[in-house]
């Protein structure tokens, strides 16, 4: 999605004339939801000053350069978002019941009861099928992908987390680092493992991302081994890249896949 402008006037406008209906009131819902934490310490989260069918009005934040300072505090304010927690795995943000999207691909957030059943049927196995159908996908790598889903849905990889209150879409680009620190924007908010957030920054990288995840880990008091799940968690955005971006994202799909199946 845009990134927000550091031109110097009050607000920034985002703009899409065919939007989905509910496009950017669930965004904006999103935003408001993970902002909330943000007087205990949690992440700081672009304020939202107006949404309509076709737009949402941000305050515009002015760009700076990354520091590990930033990146730590980023951590940390994570740790506390995500313990702000949801009602469920899938649960939308609060204020919203509609459709949800990742960028401009829809997906559903529908309250389930188990984290890896949420994520394999409503994160991974729905963009799978559509790299599949547009043929970015062969069915030998469909079916490497579908054998770790049945684990996940099976509750192989649950634990004892509780729903976290995760941004959804944390690639870097919607990390926005300001003078008064990093602030998230673009969210595809809803109730999941605090570690798909960190999984994404991973995928994509991110300035100071050894600090981040050292103080996001320490905060949120993980257990020894987390790290050898990042590329479990990243099995969702690497399928809505296959789906959207085409074959060159499969590779890596399946390569993430091969470690769990």
């Amino acid at each position: 999605m845009d990134a927000v402008s550091s031109e110097p006037t009050a607000h920034h406008r985002k703009t899409w004339s065919i939007a989905p209906a509910g496009f950017f009131e669930a965004e904006a819902a999103g935003l408001r939801w993970l902002a909330e934490p943000q007087h205990h310490g949690g992440a700081r989260v672009v304020e939202v000053l107006d949404v309509g069918a076709d737009h949402i009005d941000l305050t515009r934040l002015q760009s700076s350069r990354p520091t590990t300072q930033a990146a730590e505090a980023l951590g940390r304010g994570l740790a506390v978002t995500h313990g702000a927690g949801a009602p469920a795995f899938g649960s939308p943000a609060a204020g919203w019941t509609g459709d949800a999207w990742i960028g401009r691909q829809p997906q559903t957030n529908d309250p389930t009861g188990s984290w890896g059943l949420f994520y394999a049927e409503q994160r991974v196995r729905p963009f799978v099928r559509r790299a599949l159908d547009r043929g970015h996908l062969d069915a030998a790598g469909a079916r490497v992908v579908d054998r770790v889903c049945d684990r996940l849905a099976a509750g192989d990889f649950d634990d004892d987390r509780p729903p976290a209150r995760i941004h959804g879409d944390l690639w870097s680009g919607n990390v926005l680092f300001t003078p008064d620190g990093a602030v998230l924007i673009d969210p595809a908010a809803h109730g999941g493992h605090g570690l798909t957030d960190l999984a994404m920054l991973a995928l994509f990288g991110c300035p100071g991302l050894g600090r981040l995840e050292g103080a996001y880990a320490e905060a949120a008091g993980l257990a020894d081994g987390w790290r050898d799940l990042i590329p479990l968690h990243q099995l969702h955005p690497l399928a809505t890249h296959a789906s959207s971006h085409g074959p060159a994202y499969a590779a890596p799909l399946v390569e993430a896949a091969l470690a769990f199946s």
